[in-house]
């Protein structure tokens, strides 16, 4: 595969399982409810909604890259951790309600993206990506 139709191939994506659709579904509502219920204008999860998608660009390096910064981005770990990391300052006196504001909007959209039946990019069709480049 040339490097011109490397980077023009289409971008990969797998089935999500009814069963992780109704995951994410699950916590994005239970993200707006904390949320919400926290103190936090509801509309900052629908105005920083985009913000995570910015992964994306990662493909503008290839399609190896371009999964790896994907999944990076569309995953629970993230947003958790930086949650921790508020309740950590919060635990030290340290008022840091942007980290919540950003995590959750974070978690919202990864939620939401499972609900709506997108998931990580699969491993197999980068590596498959990256063998064909070479």
């Amino acid at each position: 595969m040339s490097t011109a139709a490397h980077h023009r191939a289409t971008v990969p994506s797998t089935p999500v399982p009814l069963l992780h659709r109704v995951e994410g579904a699950a916590i994005a509502v239970a993200t707006v409810v904390v949320f919400v219920t926290a103190g936090f204008a509801w509309w900052w999860l629908a105005a920083l909604f985009l913000l995570f998608d910015v992964s994306m660009l990662g493909y503008a390096f290839g399609i190896r890259i371009g999964a790896l910064v994907y999944n990076l981005g569309h995953n629970y770990a993230a947003p958790l951790a930086l949650l921790g990391l508020y309740a950590a300052l919060a635990a030290a006196g340290i008022a840091t309600p942007a980290l919540a504001v950003i995590a959750a909007c974070w978690l919202f959209h990864v939620g939401a993206d499972r609900a709506l039946g997108y998931g990580p990019r699969p491993r197999a069709w980068a590596d498959a990506g990256a063998t064909a480049a070479r």
